[in-house]
């Protein structure tokens, strides 16, 4: 057997990281300031290849959620076992952002990582205009469904396919043959999904020589206990609440389901895109935990666009951060409007990288306190954008595997076969 066939694809994801991350800090502290290494690697082969790969997990977005929910929604015929899907799932990730960000919020209070003399003159970050909440259910609903497609309205084409599949379950016979198309169609765009992780490791390359050249060590100095208090509280959310709420929802063995994740965490720390890694998301919830696609092609696409806790970590953090550098003291009411609010805000926090700053700022104008303090933490938030993906995709998985189990929609053999769907995700 040859090493290539040995190697899975955590272990190239692995390889192709740790190589991106030495070759780029190698280059940075060989040809500090280099203008050639700039132009030519950082922003052009690393950047090219990078782009492409993201380029195209993007491209299946679109079709992928849109057939996948087809084939998931025509499938249920009862209304009312989509009004309790869409219950339960949208009950869990509320519940879920709320622990996460009170989680956030205590922590910061404990360690106190603000430094008031931090609050120096010139910091500047102009956020753009986060839109209300009233506008975000608006917006829900597509007026042009080429549009939101065109687009890529995330919560717009999960609502057109919902009711699109829910219309084919409902014209008997002529609608079966549609169903069938699209299950057809489903197969196809999960054999595009299996062509393009062919080429995971050498984008994740690119992707971490980028961004070891363009980050500096001077970054993180005045924000290091920011740092590593975010940090802290996404590796508790991640690795020990949502394990805890699966045991107690399920009784199903966590170990397992971290095991079966890694392949999945590793291309969302990579891409930072709850979006970008759905294709990966699942096919793995799929195939190898055993979520049935009438599950999985529900609950996982509305998780991207509306579960947020990593990002609603970030601004329990940050919200107190920046409280403490301006000494300011928040009120029990502004912590339980930093609650309610970065919750709701989760739901209209698009799964792209970044754009958890714009809904900070929202979170930040709620309780009054200054948006420039965003500039004081703007330099790490890459790093900790690639760590609540992370998160946020774990959350996603977590909900699946509790809906399925409670509809009796889980392959319990393939959730414990250690085995189960490797084949198809290696």
């Amino acid at each position: 057997m040859s090493q290539d066939k040995k190697l899975g694809l955590t272990a190239k994801i692995l390889i192709g990281m740790g190589s991106g991350i030495g070759l780029g800090l190698l280059l940075r502290n060989l040809f500090p300031g280099s203008e050639l290494i700039e132009q030519y690697l950082t922003m052009g082969v690393f950047h090219v290849i990078g782009s492409i790969f993201i380029s195209c997990l993007k491209m299946l977005m679109v079709p992928l959620v849109f057939v996948s929910l087809v084939c998931g929604t025509s499938s249920l015929a009862d209304p009312s076992k989509l009004g309790r899907l869409g219950g339960k799932t949208i009950s869990f990730y509320l519940f879920t952002t709320a622990i996460a960000i009170s989680l956030a919020m205590g922590f910061t209070l404990l360690i106190q990582p603000g430094d008031p003399t931090m609050a120096t003159q010139g910091l500047t970050y102009v956020a753009k205009e986060a839109p209300s909440l009233a506008q975000v259910i608006i917006n829900i609903f597509p007026t042009n469904p080429v549009l939101a497609f065109t687009e890529g309205n995330m919560l717009q084409i999960i609502v057109f396919s919902v009711i699109f599949g829910f219309a084919i379950s409902h014209i008997g016979e002529k609608g079966e043959r549609i169903r069938t198309l699209f299950n057809d169609l489903n197969e196809v765009v999960m054999k595009v999904v299996s062509l393009i992780m062919a080429m995971a490791p050498y984008g994740v390359f690119a992707l971490m020589a980028k961004l070891a050249l363009g980050l500096g060590t001077d970054t993180f100095a005045s924000v290091f206990k920011y740092f590593l208090v975010v940090a802290g509280v996404l590796i508790i959310h991640g690795w020990v609440v949502y394990p805890a709420l699966l045991k107690g929802f399920t009784g199903l063995s966590p170990v397992i389901f971290l095991r079966k994740m890694r392949d999945v965490q590793l291309f969302a720390f990579s891409t930072a895109s709850s979006n970008a890694t759905l294709p990966v998301t699942m096919r793995n919830a799929e195939h190898r935990l055993g979520v049935d696609n009438k599950i999985a092609s529900f609950t996982l696409p509305l998780g991207a666009t509306v579960n947020m806790d990593g990002t609603a970590i970030m601004q329990g953090v940050a919200t107190v951060f920046i409280a403490q550098v301006w000494g300011i003291d928040l009120s029990m009411m502004d912590f339980l409007m930093v609650i309610l609010t970065a919750t709701l805000a989760s739901i209209g926090t698009a799964g792209v990288p970044g754009v958890g700053m714009i809904m900070l700022a929202m979170v930040l104008e709620q309780v009054g306190l200054p948006v420039e303090g965003i500039a004081l933490i703007i330099g790490v938030d890459r790093l900790l954008d690639m760590l609540r993906t992370a998160v946020n995709i774990s959350g996603d998985t977590v909900a699946s595997v509790i809906v399925a189990k409670s509809e009796g929609e889980l392959s319990l053999a393939a959730y414990h076969d250690p085995e189960a769907g490797q084949k198809i995700t290696d």
